[in-house]
């Protein structure tokens, strides 16, 4: 993909607007929402939408994040043959791990609430808003960004970024780290945005459903 995308003010300013966004919601929380999912879904629509006035109007446009509209069923097709790959891989690595005596379900199990109205926002939030807004930033903008020191530079700073931004437990961040790399290389080589988007979007669903069956 093309490097120089995202210039030095689209990532501070970028970078800016999470943080004040987040730092509002949280203190002030001016739509007055109680319930905690609904309140990280806003959030994360407003970040959303922030960013992408922001690259189009002080960046390079929808293009310099791998949005364009002319790409936008091409991007969703290689995001599901994407998805279908990698879920593949998974299956049969699962498959190893239970052989040698790990359970690869304690890999990718979550906590799932209880009550089944948050068990939906759950899977909207977390499984649709969330990875929508998380590609957009860390790999629309950050891998973009790092792109100019190449691929590996970029892979793995996005990655480790990533990783932070998480909530993490003790032990090895594994779903976490593959994800950022596989995210990553999805967008370096198919240079749309979509394809790391569906594959996210489709893994935590996945991870979600998994977690409401065991």
């Amino acid at each position: 993909m093309e490097t120089d995308k995202i210039e030095v003010k689209v990532l501070l300013m970028t970078i800016g607007a999470v943080i004040a966004t987040e730092l509002l919601m949280s203190r002030f929380n001016p739509a007055g929402v109680s319930n905690h999912l609904i309140a990280v879904g806003i959030t994360r629509l407003l970040e959303i939408s922030l960013i992408i006035l922001i690259v189009i109007y002080w960046g390079k446009g929808w293009s310099s994040i791998g949005l364009e509209l002319s790409m936008i069923t091409t991007g969703i097709k290689k995001g599901m043959i994407w998805s279908a790959g990698f879920g593949m891989v998974v299956m049969a690595t699962g498959v190893v791990l239970f052989l040698i005596g790990i359970d690869p379900l304690t890999l990718v199990l979550s906590e799932l609430p209880v009550n089944r109205n948050e068990l939906v926002l759950l899977f909207l939030v977390g499984g649709i808003v969330g990875p929508v807004a998380e590609e957009v930033f860390f790999r629309g903008i950050c891998y973009g960004f790092f792109r100019r020191w190449g691929v590996f530079a970029a892979v793995v700073l996005t990655t480790g970024i990533f990783v932070l931004a998480h909530s993490l437990k003790f032990g090895v961040p594994v779903p976490q780290t593959i994800g950022g790399i596989l995210f990553a290389m999805a967008y370096e080589l198919e240079g749309s945005l979509l394809v790391p988007i569906i594959i996210h979007i489709l893994g935590n669903l996945a991870i979600f459903s998994i977690s409401l069956l065991f």
